[in-house]
């Protein structure tokens, strides 16, 4: 009997001490639920604007596109971007803090191009003796290709043909057009301490005819110098030198460059 009293006062005690246990015990607390991306994304459109920018000074189609795949690449993809080419001008539709970083990139990557003008020096030498110089100039901007011909349109017969049945109508020959001269094609790049220049010089001229199936055809002579160069501005720099066939004299070519704007 004594056994069973003590037996049943352990218990109760046990059980005292469980239910203090379970009184002080804390709440458990539930975490906050966190916005999925697409709430957050909305909530950032929500004072979403429409601006449009302008360009001023990208004039080819080709560098606005570069311009609208710059500010794809760094603005968040949920943002809207549009290049209107007929107007040259980049919309945007953004929150007003993203409005403001497209304007800064679009005034760093809408710069001015530089101009500069090049010039061409041919000097025929015979020996040491010079013969001959001629110059031609053209004005560059930075990162655009331009041409400069000079000479004449030289016909050339490619066929004859027949317009009616009868031959007493006669024969009408065909004609296409040679241009002889000279021809320069430049394309100047800005680099750290200078500009890189890749540059053709094409010179053509008529040789003697040579008689083909009965038709005496012009004999064209073509010399071409075509390279990539660095050029410091107002220090002239010989591109190379051409040999004249048929004599002792050469053709020395050089180029200089001079900033306009």
């Amino acid at each position: 009997m004594k056994l069973i009293k003590t037996l049943a006062a352990f218990t109760l005690a046990l059980t005292l001490s469980a239910a203090a246990q379970t009184t002080d015990a804390k709440p458990t607390e539930t975490p906050a639920k966190q916005p999925s991306k697409s709430a957050e994304m909305e909530a950032k459109m929500a004072d979403a604007r429409v601006q449009t920018f302008y360009l001023t000074n990208a004039s080819q189609q080709t560098e606005g596109s570069e311009i609208v795949v710059a500010l794809r690449n760094i603005l968040p993809p949920y943002i809207k971007i549009y290049f209107v080419a007929d107007q040259n001008a980049v919309v945007v539709d953004a929150a007003p803090d993203q409005l403001a970083l497209a304007q800064q990139l679009i005034k760093e990557l809408d710069r001015p191009r530089k101009t500069y003008r090049l010039t061409y020096t041919l000097t025929e030498v015979d020996g040491a003796k010079r013969i001959g110089t001629q110059h031609f100039s053209m004005v560059v901007v930075t990162g655009q290709p331009t041409s400069l011909k000079q000479g004449s349109k030289i016909p050339v017969a490619t066929g004859s043909y027949n317009p009616t049945a009868s031959a007493s109508e006669g024969t009408q020959t065909q004609f296409t057009y040679l241009d002889v001269g000279m021809n320069f094609n430049a394309t100047l790049d800005e680099t750290e301490h200078g500009a890189r220049l890749n540059s053709k010089v094409e010179e053509s001229s008529i040789g003697e005819d040579k008689t083909i199936s009965g038709v005496n055809e012009p004999v064209i002579r073509q010399t071409v110098l075509q390279g990539t160069s660095f050029l410091t501005l107002n220090k002239p720099l010989m591109l190379g030198s051409v040999d004249i066939l048929g004599s002792t004299r050469h053709i020395d070519i050089e180029v200089v460059m001079e900033q306009v704007q």
